[in-house]
């Protein structure tokens, strides 16, 4: 069975701005400053954020999981990560992807932050789907928001 997850935020802000975040590891590295109860720990193991970079992710309650970087399109505006080692890959799924796509609606004032989970369950896995949630990602975005929409001196 395969399914997904979305949810998109606008954002005052150019798109070129806000990919500059999302197109690299720096919003890992950012969700982990911003969000300490919630990510606890995000290791670079290979790469700098180009497609092939491999990040071990460690969430709160001890969940973690490694990713690698499967699409990085700088044109589009959109990456793509997969779930290779741990994570819901050891709770049964056999694809938790993650899509971040920034659209620009008027390229200086005006972007759209989308984060959808694609997941696939086998079949005759029984997994609870409800437990797959774009909350932490929903969260990513609005810190992304604020701290680029933030007044200068407040940044």
């Amino acid at each position: 069975m395969f399914g997904q997850v979305s949810h998109g935020l606008e954002v005052k802000v150019g798109a070129a701005k806000v990919w500059e975040l999302y197109g690299t590891t720096k919003m890992a590295l950012l969700a982990k400053e911003a969000l300490p109860d919630a990510v606890v720990g995000v290791d670079i193991l290979q790469g700098k954020g180009e497609v092939g970079t491999v990040m071990k992710i460690t969430l709160a309650g001890g969940f973690s999981y490694k990713e690698k970087f499967t699409k990085v399109d700088h044109e589009n505006r959109v990456k793509e990560t997969e779930a290779i080692e741990g994570g819901f890959l050891d709770m049964g799924l056999s694809l938790y992807r993650v899509r971040f796509q920034v659209i620009g609606k008027d390229e200086e004032e005006l972007c759209v932050i989308k984060s959808t989970i694609e997941y696939e369950v086998p079949e005759g896995v029984s997994f609870d789907v409800s437990i797959i949630s774009v909350k932490l990602y929903a969260d990513v975005a609005q810190v992304i928001k604020n701290r680029l929409t933030a007044p200068a001196s407040a940044k």
